[in-house]
C-alpha cells in the first residue's frame, strides 16, 4: 500500500462519538494497520539520553523508548533534553513549516485582520482547510484553518496578506503575489535565524517540497523544537493548536458561511496532558509530529520526524512521553533517619536531623541543623544518574538561635546542581564570650585544635541501580 497524499487523511478523535460510530473507526483502524508495512522500532546504542549515549550509560533495552523515527527531540521549556537521535541532522519537516507561518503572522498582525483567499491560494492543493477564491476571514480564523486540518490554502493566504503589507510598507509592489509570498518567507527565515533556528530554511509558508515546491526547505529536530518552544508561549497560538474539532466563520460571497474543520492529531484529546502542536508529511519529510505536553508543571516538546507510517509518528510520541513521565520522579531532599523535636512559634515538631555542623566559635561545640521546608521535593530524571549532597555553611559567630539560616544543602545530579535548601538551626548554640575566645585562640595556638568536624546525616536514596542490570 502506497503512502498517503501530504495530510490528506485526517485523523478524526473518537472518544465521543456513538458505538456505532466508534466501532467503525476502530475497524477503520485495524483494517489500515493490516495493510501497512511493519513499523521497525528500535533502541540505538548511538541514541542520547541526557546528554550521553545508551551504550555509554550502560543502559538496558528496557530502560530506553523504542520508537521508529530516524531524528528526534525530547526537551522541555527548561531546556532539559532528555532525548537524541539525530537532531542536528537536517531533514524536510512538512507542514511543521506551518508553525514558523503562524509565529511570524503573530507577530506582523492583529486577529481582527481580514484577509482574502486568492485564486492561488484556493488551489494549491493537499491538505486544505476547504477556501474559497474571495473567501475573507479574519486572522484569528485563518490561524485556525493552517493549524487544525494543516491548510495549505490557509498558509499561503496568509502569506500574501502579510508579505503584501510589508512590501507595501517598504514601497514593493504589493499586488505581486509571488513578490509577496517570498517577502512572507523571508520573514519566516529572517525569524528563525533570530530564535537560533541556524540549521533552517523555509521556501514557502506551507511546507510541501515537490514538484514547483522544491526548494531549499529543511530543519532539524532540534530547531522544530526550538520553533515550538517560541510558538508556544503565544496563547493564541496555544489555544488553537490545543482545539479539536470546531468551526470557522467566513465571508463567502458577501454572506456570512461557516466551515467545520477537523484536526489531523490523533493524540490530541486522547493522551493526558497533550496540548497539540502540527502534524505533518510529504514523502521526502515521512510521517512528522511536533508535539507539546503538560501535566501541570512545564511544557516538554517531542518531535518525532520520519517515522515510519502516518500512525506509527503517534505511537513514537506516545512512547517518549510515556518515557520521561515514567521515569520522572519527585525526589524527597529529607532522607534523614535521625530526627528531632523543635520548637519554634509555640509548636512542638518533629523534624529531619540533615547534619550535625561544627560550631567555629569553639573546638569541640556541634550544633543539629534540618531543612527549612522538611518536605520540599525536587523533579529529577531517574536514568540521570543518582544524587550526591553537599554541606554549605555560613560564616557564623554570635549566638545562634532556633530557625536561624546557617548555610544550605546542596544537591547534584550527574554532576550537575539540581536543588538548593537552607539549613536552619534546630538547637540553640551560645557564642563564647570575650574571655572564653582568648581561651579558644590559645587551645587553637598552642595546641592545634580546630573546629568540630562537620557530620552530614542525611541519605541520599538510589535512583539508577546498575547493581541488577545487564546494559544494551
Amino acid at each position: 500500500m502506497g503512502y498517503p497524499k501530504p495530510e490528506t487523511h485526517p485523523i478524526r478523535r473518537v472518544a465521543a462519538r456513538p458505538a456505532a460510530a466508534l466501532l467503525a473507526a476502530v475497524l477503520t483502524l485495524a483494517l489500515t494497520a493490516a495493510w501497512t508495512v511493519p513499523a521497525l522500532a528500535d533502541v540505538r546504542k548511538a541514541d542520547l539520553v541526557m546528554g550521553e549515549t545508551v551504550e555509554a550509560r550502560g543502559l538496558t533495552v528496557a530502560q530506553c523508548p523504542s520508537v521508529a523515527a530516524e531524528y528526534v527531540y525530547v526537551v522541555d521549556e527548561d531546556g532539559q533534553v532528555y532525548f537524541d537521535r539525530n537532531a542536528e541532522v537536517e531533514t524536510q519537516i512538512a507542514s511543521i513549516t506551518k508553525i514558523m507561518t503562524a509565529i511570524v503572522a503573530l507577530e506582523q498582525g492583529s486577529l481582527d485582520d481580514v484577509i482574502t483567499v486568492s485564486q492561488t491560494a484556493a488551489k494549491i492543493g493537499e491538505s486544505s482547510a476547504e477556501l474559497q477564491a474571495g473567501d475573507k476571514l479574519t486572522l484569528a480564523e485563518a490561524l485556525k484553518a493552517l493549524m487544525i486540518p494543516s491548510g495549505n490554502d490557509a498558509a499561503q493566504a496568509i502569506a500574501e496578506f502579510y508579505g503584501g503589507r510589508m512590501l507595501d510598507s517598504n514601497g514593493g509592489d504589493a499586488t505581486n503575489e509571488y513578490a509577496c509570498n517570498q517577502a512572507f518567507v523571508d520573514a519566516m527565515n529572517a525569524k528563525a535565524q533570530e530564535l537560533g533556528m541556524t540549521s533552517s530554511e523555509f521556501s514557502n509558508a506551507h511546507g510541501l517540497d515537490f514538484d514547483e515546491y522544491t526548494g531549499s526547505l529543511h530543519s532539524t529536530a532540534k530547531d522544530v523544537a526550538t520553533m515550538v518552544a517560541a510558538a508556544m508561549q503565544n496563547d493564541t497560538f496555544r489555544e488553537v493548536v490545543s482545539m479539536g474539532e470546531t468551526t470557522i466563520k467566513i465571508t463567502r460571497d458577501g454572506s456570512p458561511a461557516g466551515i467545520r474543520l477537523e484536526p489531523t492529531d490523533e493524540l490530541l484529546g486522547n493522551y493526558e496532558g497533550l496540548c497539540g502542536v502540527k502534524t505533518g508529511y510529504t514523502e521526502k519529510a515521512g510521517n512528522c509530529f511536533a508535539a507539546a505536553c503538560n501535566r501541570g508543571d512545564r511544557d516538554v516538546y517531542c518531535i518525532v520526524l520520519k517515522s515510519t507510517d502516518e500512525w506509527q509518528r503517534f505511537t513514537d510520541t506516545s512512547t517518549l512521553l510515556d518515557w520521561v513521565y515514567g521515569h520522572t520522579v519527585n525526589y524527597a531532599l529529607a532522607n534523614s533517619p535521625e530526627t528531632m523535636q523543635v520548637n519554634q512559634n509555640g509548636q512542638t515538631l518533629e523534624v529531619p536531623v540533615m547534619a550535625r555542623v561544627g560550631y567555629p566559635g569553639w573546638t569541640d561545640a556541634t550544633f543539629a541543623v534540618g531543612l527549612s521546608n522538611s518536605s520540599a521535593t525536587v523533579p529529577l530524571f531517574d536514568l540521570n544518574g543518582n544524587v550526591s549532597q553537599e554541606i554549605q555553611m555560613k560564616d557564623l559567630s554570635g549566638d545562634i538561635r532556633v530557625g536561624d539560616v546557617v548555610g544550605k544543602l546542596v544537591f547534584s545530579q550527574h554532576n550537575q546542581v539540581v536543588a538548593e535548601a537552607d539549613l536552619v538551626a534546630l538547637e540553640e548554640q551560645r557564642g563564647p564570650n570575650p574571655f572564653e575566645a582568648i581561651g579558644v585562640f590559645f587551645d587553637r595556638l598552642l595546641f592545634g585544635k580546630t573546629q568540630a568536624p562537620d557530620t552530614l546525616i542525611n541519605q541520599t536514596p538510589l535512583l539508577n541501580d546498575k547493581t541488577t542490570a545487564s546494559s544494551l
